[in-house]
């Protein structure tokens, strides 16, 4: 049964769950997902700017925006999650430039530093298995949009449909919810 937190108290209570998971130089994977809009962006960003790195060591934030192979890219990037970036050797990504509409370079990781990825998609049965921390956000339909809309307006309006679908189809698929640690509600 996940740990249900309200947004308030989530980086507190992920960067406990941090800390109980790493043992020795074992680094940590911390995974965050929802639906666009929820907050998954604005919760990485805190929960790695509260990194505790005199006791956890440094961390990576990667953003799953970076990694999506365009507007229908969701589960090639759960795909480059699994096999990709949280493989023991040579880990990384290949970004993806939205500008020019094509993969872009290679963003290597290092391997022994602890990661946070946060994105749609970026829990599944597969990666939950790699990750010591998996987290679920959930906010209703109306206010998802809203924000999601007023963050990135006229770009993301014609594709909303397009993602929510890709959405729907990851949470058929993995059910990230019920693989989660922490379910926060935002």
């Amino acid at each position: 049964m996940p740990e249900r937190v309200a947004v308030d108290d989530a980086v507190g209570v992920l960067l406990r769950r941090a800390e109980e998971a790493r043992a020795g130089s074992h680094r940590v994977v911390l995974l965050i997902d929802g639906r666009s809009g929820s907050g998954k962006t604005t919760l990485g960003r805190a929960v790695a700017a509260a990194w505790p790195a005199d006791r956890l060591g440094p961390v990576r934030l990667v953003h799953l925006d970076d990694v999506y192979p365009g507007w229908h890219g969701l589960a090639a990037a759960s795909r480059t999650v699994e096999t990709t970036m949280l493989r023991p050797v040579d880990p990384g990504w290949r970004r993806w430039d939205w500008t020019a509409d094509r993969a872009g370079g290679w963003e290597a990781l290092d391997p022994t530093v602890s990661l946070v990825v946060e994105g749609a998609g970026a829990v599944t049965r597969a990666s939950s298995a790699l990750a010591d921390v998996r987290v679920w956000l959930e906010l209703d339909a109306g206010s998802r949009r809203a924000r999601a809309l007023a963050r990135d307006g006229a770009t993301y309006e014609p594709w909303w449909d397009v993602w929510s679908e890709q959405e729907e189809a990851h949470l058929a698929a993995d059910d990230p919810r019920s693989l989660a640690d922490v379910v926060v509600q935002a």
